[in-house]
């Protein structure tokens, strides 16, 4: 086996976190490696269904550096949202490795290896740029439906095109069981959709006041400012490690499921003769249920002791004390409300880059902090090309 490689830090994923994260550090003059499993920056977003727009317009979407070419109170698709994100990559010259799927995780010496195969990184920091949404979950049961049924879960659905001919179960009410089970009633399928009432935001956000008044209020102020780990509201609202709850409905109104003519069910807890049971005892006799029920975290590839008694990260603000080093971005409520949204991660990204570069200075030698200080103090507007080994270059692995 090879020897491992050096870097200062290895940031795991490429997508708004991880690059927010590595657009810090390149200001900063400091070495590191983005790696992202995926063959391109921006896939994670491509590879959601078809019609999929984003809930936050394009003036929220923008990361540091760099505006959002469309219209400022538009709403873009999962496509261009994409296409920004790999612009940006490419536009700031990110050392992005593509296609480099991490194994592991775990202490070497005072610093961390980091496994991807056959390739293997000795850092000094690592920042774990993931969302909490990472390994599909759908219920044990699932395997006890009729093998007519199709199956779907929300991260494989693309558009109706998957579906067989006949009624749809979506199991799952949130905003993306809302929005297929609508997209599947619309293309002549009968459709349920199962699971619990989750409210709806009492506004329109495409309509002016919407756009104007109310989602600013909303993202800027609510989930940004208030619905903080600072404030007591905030602390009531995180889930404190435990699985989040759907949001409530943001795009979508029980109107539109009504108009849509999307039938509302109770909860599904089963399979009785090969069809799908509801909580009241019925079964429905669908050609095809979507599982939007939500992801399990996936961070078993950390082999540190960093995790609670839920399995969720032990951090403050991404910033694991109990193993120095070691950092998170992109998680639920990371900070507030709006973590999971681009403009929150990219604070979080920030407060975290923050705290690499000064630990970074800690440990540099003395000819080399005046620079790494001119960086955090007064830096450039313009990031400096961040050089790393040959060996090192993107889409190498």
């Amino acid at each position: 086996m090879r020897d491992p490689e050096r870097i200062q830090t290895v940031v795991i994923g490429a997508g708004q976190s991880g690059l927010s994260v590595g657009y810090h550090l390149s200001r900063a003059g400091l070495p590191f490696v983005i790696l992202e499993a995926n063959q391109r920056v921006g896939d994670t977003w491509r590879k959601r269904w078809d019609s999929l727009r984003l809930f936050t317009p394009a003036v929220y979407d923008s990361l540091v550096g760099m505006p959002f070419p469309a219209p400022s109170r538009s709403f873009p698709t999962k496509d261009a949202m994409a296409d920004y994100l790999e612009a940006y990559a490419r536009h700031f010259k990110l050392p992005v490795r593509t296609g480099v799927s991490v194994t592991r995780v775990s202490r070497r010496g005072r610093g961390f290896l980091v496994e991807a195969g056959d390739v293997r990184i000795e850092a000094e920091q690592v920042v774990c740029a993931m969302a909490n949404y990472q390994h599909r979950r759908i219920p044990s049961f699932a395997g006890e439906l009729d093998p007519h049924i199709t199956q779907l879960h929300s991260s494989d659905y693309r558009n109706p095109a998957q579906l067989a001919t006949g009624g749809v179960l979506v199991v799952g009410a949130g905003n993306s069981g809302a929005e297929i089970a609508i997209e599947s009633a619309r293309n002549g399928h009968p459709t349920w959709m199962s699971g619990r009432d989750t409210g709806f935001i009492p506004f329109r956000i495409e309509s002016v006041p919407g756009k104007y008044v109310f989602m600013p209020l909303l993202l800027r102020f609510v989930f940004h400012r208030l619905l903080t780990l600072k404030t007591p509201m905030g602390r009531k609202a995180s889930p404190a490690g435990k699985p989040a709850r759907s949001a409530p409905l943001i795009r979508t109104r029980p109107t539109d499921l009504q108009g849509a003519g999307v039938t509302r069910a109770p909860r599904t807890v089963g399979v009785k003769n090969g069809l799908p049971l509801l909580d009241d005892g019925s079964t429905l006799d669908v050609s095809n249920v979507v599982w939007c029920t939500g992801f399990h975290p996936g961070f078993s590839w950390i082999d540190l002791p960093v995790f609670g008694p839920t399995g969720a990260p032990m951090h403050d603000r991404g910033i694991v004390a109990k193993e120095p080093g070691l950092y998170f971005v992109g998680l639920h409520f990371l900070f507030a409300m709006s973590s999971t949204m681009i403009h929150g991660a990219a604070r979080d990204s920030e407060y975290v880059a923050k705290a690499i570069i000064a630990r970074s200075r800690a440990k540099a030698p003395k000819a080399q902090r005046s620079s790494v200080i001119d960086a955090i103090v007064s830096p450039s507007s313009t990031p400096s090309t961040t050089s790393i080994p040959s060996s090192t270059s993107p889409n190498t692995v």
